[in-house]
């Protein structure tokens, strides 16, 4: 695991929790104590987390909310882009696609602005990206507007079941070999009513988030057609993935 990866790991578990234990560091990250504390250093000299006697605590508001007029500040920036451009490669003209919400969601829709698809999403910031760029055709899911996760989320058993696409494109908080997490329940339970009427399902998460457990199980391996991550991303998960039917794609 890179110092970077081990990082982003660091900061993710702050923002759930609030505080973490030097021990609590070691245990998550597999570390020594003196690469734990070296770390915990690193992030509170530039101002990332706050070091505290025995630990680290958030800083609130700790990174910049990214919007698409500052994307380049999401986490995994690179990388992200990496992916978001694999994933566009997969489809074909005259499709439609599922795209769901989040920076690398933001980013695939970037990618597929302008080419003759269909772009189906309940995500307000690329939906309002698409319709500022004059793409043909986009579909946007109704229901109540969700401020924290700038979506539209519709009551239970609504129309959202009636959306099909080609391709459905989402992404989370952790990946094993059991599936998909994420931590925010209902988004996950308004894209769960969308399987059903999609061709494909194609996860796409940084390499970060290969090996971690957080949250809900969105979906099992078997039902993942493609997985796009990092070229980072723990082998033996990756291999285990594949061992399920998993078409693993690493960039």
């Amino acid at each position: 695991m890179t110092e970077a990866q081990r990082h982003q790991i660091l900061l993710e578990l702050l923002a759930q929790t609030g505080f973490v234990t030097v021990e609590q560091v070691i245990e998550k990250l597999g570390i020594s104590p003196a690469t734990a504390r070296r770390d915990i250093n690193k992030l509170d000299e530039s101002g990332r987390l706050k070091k505290v006697r025995n630990g680290a605590e958030a800083i609130s508001q700790q990174r910049p909310r990214w919007t698409p007029m500052n994307i380049h500040e999401a986490l995994n920036h690179d990388e992200k882009v990496r992916i978001a451009r694999a994933a566009s490669q997969l489809v074909n003209p005259g499709e439609s696609v599922v795209i769901n919400c989040g920076s690398t969601a933001f980013l695939l829709g970037r990618e597929m602005c302008g080419k003759p698809v269909q772009i189906i999403t309940n995500y307000l910031p690329l939906a309002n990206f698409l319709i500022d760029q004059e793409h043909d055709s986009v579909i946007i899911m109704g229901g109540q507007y969700d401020k924290s996760q700038s979506i539209t989320l519709s009551p239970q058993g609504s129309e959202n079941s009636l959306y099909a696409g080609h391709w459905m494109f989402t992404s989370g908080k952790g990946l094993t070999a059991d599936g998909l997490y994420k931590t925010d329940m209902l988004t996950a339970m308004a894209e769960q009513k969308m399987l059903n009427g999609v061709g494909k399902l194609v996860v796409l998460v940084d390499s970060t988030k290969v090996g971690e457990r957080a949250g809900m199980l969105f979906s099992r391996a078997e039902d993942i057609d493609i997985l796009i991550t990092g070229k980072d991303a723990r082998p033996e998960i990756l291999k285990q993935l594949e061992a399920q039917g998993v078409q693993v794609l690493r960039v």
